[in-house]
């Protein structure tokens, strides 16, 4: 039996990496005309350029490549600095959140990452309270896309917003990723609410299209995220296999409710 319609929470976003075919500024007016709020993962150089649709970007690129982030003591001073740098920058723009990244393992612990990650992130906390932008890391599968990966669990990043104990940081619960290593994703959704700033949605497995072919129900999916009352961006991050625009509208309806 179909689910009935339910009145989403959040707004919708668009993962410019994986539409990367088509200019920034035709992606922006393709992703106005179907319903999309904003676009994700910009640079510097690529942040007014939303705004001049009618758009925003939902979440910055932050400083460091994603296998070496803040789990290693060694480059706190360096991401330190470029993200004190970033910051007021991404606050000027009206961007809501910076993306950061843990780091690979290279034979760290789960406790010893937790608290590396743990003290580096305190040094960038008061800068992005007092500028009110979200400090959000990824959960990224280790398994298929990202070897050696350390924050390839939610309990991981849950462990890391405990500890910091701030508004301003928050997990982008990526669903493609947590499905492949830990599945479960409603139940961990609607547990894990508070922590989860952001998400990112694509099909497990080979990341492409909400559609049939894959594993996960979107539809379901989409009715927890808004039952537990979560307002900020869903970001679509599909590879898509046929025309990008099409999918994408398939998209965003399936999560419209």
């Amino acid at each position: 039996m179909p689910l009935p319609p339910f009145v989403p929470t959040y707004r919708q976003s668009v993962a410019r990496w994986c539409f990367s075919s088509l200019p920034l500024d035709q992606l922006c007016l393709e992703a106005k005309r179907i319903g999309l709020h904003a676009i994700d993962l910009l640079s510097e150089n690529e942040w007014e350029v939303p705004a001049r649709h009618g758009l925003r970007c939902a979440i910055a690129n932050g400083p460091g490549p994603i296998p070496d982030g803040w789990n290693d003591p060694k480059r706190h001073d360096a991401l330190v600095a470029e993200s004190e740098r970033i910051l007021p920058l991404v606050a000027k723009a009206g961007i809501p959140q910076m993306i950061v990244f843990s780091g690979n393992r290279r034979g760290l612990s789960d406790g010893e990452g937790i608290r590396h990650c743990v003290r580096g992130l305190r040094r960038i906390l008061p800068t992005a309270e007092r500028l009110g932008v979200t400090i959000t890391m990824e959960l990224l599968n280790s398994k298929v896309d990202h070897a050696d990966y350390q924050a390839d669990r939610t309990t991981f990043g849950v462990a890391i917003a405990e500890a910091l104990g701030s508004e301003r940081f928050k997990l982008l619960y990526d669903i493609y990723h947590m499905q492949i290593m830990e599945g479960d994703v409603v139940r961990t959704i609607e547990h894990y609410a508070p922590y989860i700033g952001h998400y990112h949605t694509a099909g497990v497995p080979g990341r492409h299209e909400l559609d049939d072919t894959q594993e996960l129900n979107y539809g379901r999916i989409a009715r927890a995220i808004a039952g537990t009352g979560f307002s900020g961006y869903v970001a679509h991050e599909f590879v898509p296999t046929g025309t990008p625009m099409r999918l994408l509208a398939d998209a965003v309806r399936l999560f419209a409710g």
